[in-house]
């Protein structure tokens, strides 16, 4: 692979990315979505979209998508496939909730545009056809989705649905029955649904049965419809695969160009099922784009590096927000949705409580939070974490607000009871502090933030050191709160616990130059200069600092450590050295290969929490190094390979073979809104505090100059840094060009707009 090949640009917003080259190292993605559906395409169509229901159901509308013009028994795909097949001037565009893709070929040019609107099950395609040659042409645009709300293809199964077309609504339909937002008065039974696309001009034809269009023996790139000139045949579907296939036959004159909107969506009956008009349609996407401009507007940076620019201020907020909506996508982690809501609150803390007290509803009202909600179930998986990280989110979007009246609010558990979003953080931090095994420190159990640690602590013994600690800044923070509500008590009982649990850290959890990881439930100890492999795990060293439990300054020989031993000119390794096979106490992390993902590879969601304890260290130096190496883009250590709009959740290292530099998999990551927030919150250093925005930066020594917006309590902040290189200390503010020196840095909210500008060095 040549990792030096660039794709395709940013624009000069960075708010589009222009994929130039179609056929890219792997697929592209864009995803997009509502409250209630999410999609994704790549840059030549290719990808799925589901809705789900507040119980992770799911009905999954479109697990492909291929759109074909057909001429004179001849035809070919508008989305770029198959590669090399003569197309000209592609072009494929990736913003914030919809992807477009255009292109020429015989004559006709094509632009397919998809979108999510804001509300429905449902996604919208804009297809306009142009004919740029000077002969009359008369064409049928023929329009495929692969669908599995009838269940996925096996062979010699059973698929059961049934399929036609409502020719006056201009809509193809399957039918089928699902446990998908089950009838309350029917409980355990499924209930009909649609799933339809409809066109907004009049259809020549349709097919919902796949062995009509596809064939028994073609593919999605070569139907055998198409293939035999036939275009669609108006075919019934009755136990058998499901497609949703129109046809829309035009005639174009010379220069002269048309529009078809076609919505695939999911109805409960037939009136549900609907085209819009193409007014319709755009006020559909106007709203759309006016959603995320109104709701990502809260941050915007300007550096020295354009590109990172672009990312964050283009990208890492939408990823933000999907994330904090729609988790990871192939499941609704509660961690994920927990963790990433704390990290869009820097631009929308307004949108993060609301997310943040839909999660609550699905803790338990002992404390304990379950791994994720899936498949119409909370399931608990064993694992540990989950409770923990919710305390940092309700601290962090409390003080964003600055209203601590919040947690007064009343939210259910998943059981119907109802409690204070204190209350809901009291038990958290208490089931945590009552969790405990070996040496008091708290269960590992079936696995922490590291899933694949997943049988260290089964019978509840085993310790995970990195969940101690991340106990440690939940209870530090929940005791913050309670003393701000004057909770006394639990203001005490936390500082109380935290003293206790310090000392724990200090004794069972330092190995001499850095902190282990965990000890399994026979004592044997991960993370220690005693292992054979294993011996040393990036995430307890970076928490030692982020939490505040080091003691006697170990957190910062903890990281001079992590730098000595995991640091490659790829990035930080999760652990070293990899393990080389599987030990009964591990998990599947020993059954990955060497230097993939956690087993050792370059994992990027701690690569992010590593600029947040190297800024909180007053390490610009290793901030610079650390946002280099992330960066897909820059290549001053290493050339790396992958769409320079997302984030990934890691690179493969050195030991990878031909993987090696390459990317895990994108957008479905932490990576993604912890380097926005350790950007903001960490690196531009603005602290939300209950008393108003604290400002400490560790800026990149090389960036002279820079500055950003943010909106933080009505008031628009317009910070400008200007930078000696020297050092990363504040050494003089400056509000409308005059000197203040606010107590601790913390900038209250004055009126409408603040310009300041703060000099480092």
């Amino acid at each position: 692979m040549d990792r030096t090949k660039q794709y395709g640009h940013f624009s000069e917003k960075g708010d589009a990315y222009y994929i130039t080259e179609p056929e890219t190292p792997r697929h592209w993605y864009n995803y997009m979505y509502n409250d209630e559906y999410i999609t994704f395409t790549s840059q030549v169509g290719y990808g799925e979209g589901f809705a789900q229901d507040d119980m992770g159901r799911r009905a999954m509308l479109v697990s492909n998508r291929n759109l074909f013009v057909s001429e004179d028994g001849k035809y070919f795909s508008i989305c770029g496939l198959p590669m090399n097949s003569g197309y000209t001037d592609y072009l494929c565009t990736h913003k914030n909730g919809s992807t477009e893709i255009s292109q020429k070929k015989n004559g006709i040019k094509s632009t397919l545009r998809i979108f999510v609107p804001c509300d429905g099950m449902r996604e919208i395609w804009s297809v306009t056809l142009e004919n740029t040659s000077d002969k009359e042409r008369t064409l049928s645009l023929v329009s495929y989705a692969k669908t599995e709300v009838d269940g996925t293809y096996r062979p010699q199964g059973y698929n059961l649905a049934t399929g036609g077309a409502f020719e006056d609504e201009n809509a193809v339909w399957g039918h089928f029955y699902t446990e998908f937002y089950p009838d309350p008065a029917l409980p355990g039974r499924c209930r009909p649904m649609y799933a339809y696309m409809a066109s907004s001009d009049k259809i020549s034809g349709f097919d919902s049965r796949r062995n009509a269009f596809i064939g028994p023996y073609g593919d999605e790139q070569h139907p055998s419809a198409l293939e035999k000139g036939l275009k669609c045949q108006n075919t019934d579907c009755n136990s058998e695969k499901l497609c949703l296939v129109l046809q829309n036959d035009m005639t174009l004159l010379p220069g002269e160009k048309k529009t078809v909107h076609f919505t695939l969506g999911l109805a409960y009956d037939k009136d549900g099922i609907a085209a819009l008009s193409p007014d319709e349609v755009e006020k559909e996407f106007s709203a759309m784009e006016n959603k995320y401009k109104e709701r990502l507007c809260g941050i915007e940076i300007s550096t020295p590096w354009g590109d990172f620019d672009k990312l964050i201020n283009g990208w890492m907020k939408y990823a933000a927000d999907m994330g904090s909506r729609w988790a990871r996508v192939r499941h609704n982690g509660y961690r994920d949705l927990t963790s990433d809501t704390e990290c869009l609150a820097c631009v929308n803390p307004r949108l993060a409580w609301e997310r943040l007290k839909r999660i609550l509803t699905y803790q338990y009202d002992t404390g304990y939070a379950p791994r994720t909600i899936i498949d119409g179930a909370i399931r608990d998986r064993k694992f540990a974490d989950n409770t923990v990280w919710m305390t940092f989110a309700a601290d962090t979007i409390v003080k964003e607000l600055g209203d601590i009246n919040l947690l007064n609010e009343e939210v259910e558990f998943n059981n119907g009871t109802k409690a204070s979003v204190y209350e809901h953080l009291r038990r958290s931090v208490d089931f945590l502090w009552n969790f405990t095994g070996l040496y008091g420190l708290v269960r590992i159990w079936g696995g922490d933030w590291n899933d694949c640690v997943n049988f260290a602590g089964l019978e509840g013994k085993g310790v995970s050191v990195w969940l101690t600690l991340a106990w440690y800044r939940a209870n530090a923070a929940f005791g913050r709160l309670a003393a701000a509500m004057g909770k006394t008590d639990d203001a005490k009982t936390a500082a109380e616990r935290g003293d206790i649990m310090r000392e724990r850290i200090d004794k069972y959890g330092w190995d001499g130059e850095y902190y282990i990881y965990a000890r399994t439930d026979d004592d044997i100890i991960m993370g220690s200069r005693d292992s054979e492999e294993g011996k040393i795990f990036l995430i307890s060293q970076l928490w030692a600092v982020l939490s505040g439990a080091a003691k006697d300054g170990k957190d910062r020989i903890a990281m001079e450590s992590a730098d000595r031993i995991l640091e490659t000119k790829l990035g930080t390794r999760l652990a070293y050295p990899a393990y080389s096979h599987q030990y009964p106490y591990i998990g599947s992390m020993a059954e990955k290969a060497p230097g993939v993902q956690d087993n050792g590879g370059i994992y990027l969601h701690p690569s992010a929490w590593k600029l947040a304890a190297d800024s909180m260290l007053h390490r610009p130096d290793k901030v610079e190094e650390g946002l280099k190496k992330m960066l897909v883009t820059n290549t001053e250590y290493e050339t790396k390979c992958g769409e320079p709009y997302a984030m990934y959740n890691s690179y493969f290292a050195p030991e990878t073979g031909y993987r090696y530099a390459t990317p895990g998999q994108s957008w479905r990551t932490a990576a993604s809104s912890w380097l926005l927030k350790s950007t903001v919150e960490y690196i531009f250093g603005l602290h939300p505090e209950l008393e108003g925005l604290r400002i400490e930066p560790c800026l990149p020594l090389s960036w002279k100059e820079c500055s950003i917006k943010k909106l933080f309590r009505g008031c628009e902040y317009n910070i400008r840094f200007v930078c000696s290189g020297e050092s990363d200390k504040v050494s003089k503010i400056e509000l409308d060009g005059k000197e203040i020196k606010p107590e601790r840095n913390i900038i209250a909210p004055v009126g409408e707009k603040m310009n300041l500008t703060v000099y480092i060095g």
